[in-house]
C-alpha cells in the first residue's frame, strides 16, 4: 500500500470516528462535511440545503476567521457557534475541512 493510499485511509477513519461522536451528542439534526477547496465530504442533509448552508456558514466563518486576526494577528478561529431560536449551528473549521452540525435548541 503506497504513503498516499495509506493517508487518505487514515484520513478516512478519522472521518468516521468524528462523525460516530458527532452522532452520538442530543439533538443533532444533520451534519455536513466540506474540504477546504469546497468539495462536498458528506453530509446527512439534503443537498440543496447542504449546498445554500455551506455557501452561507463558509463566508461567514472567513469573516469571524479575519475578524479574529486583526483583533490578534497571532490568534485563528477554531470553533463558532449560532444558536437561534430553533437551533444551534456548530462550525469547526479546520485547515483541511469545514464541519457544520445542526443540532436542536433544547430552549426550543
Amino acid at each position: 500500500m503506497s504513503s498516499t493510499s495509506t493517508l487518505a485511509s487514515t484520513q478516512q477513519a478519522e472521518i468516521e470516528e468524528t462523525i460516530k461522536r458527532i452522532q452520538t451528542h442530543k439533538g443533532v439534526q444533520g451534519f455536513i462535511l466540506t474540504s477546504n477547496d469546497g468539495s462536498f465530504v458528506r453530509s446527512t442533509i439534503d443537498n440543496s440545503t447542504t449546498m445554500s448552508l455551506t455557501s452561507l456558514i463558509r463566508t461567514l466563518s472567513d469573516k469571524a476567521k479575519s475578524c479574529v486576526r486583526d483583533l490578534d494577528p497571532q490568534n485563528d478561529l477554531t470553533f463558532l457557534r449560532i444558536r437561534t431560536k430553533k437551533q444551534e449551528i456548530l462550525v469547526a473549521p479546520d485547515k483541511d475541512y469545514l464541519t457544520i452540525v445542526l443540532q436542536a435548541n433544547e430552549q426550543a
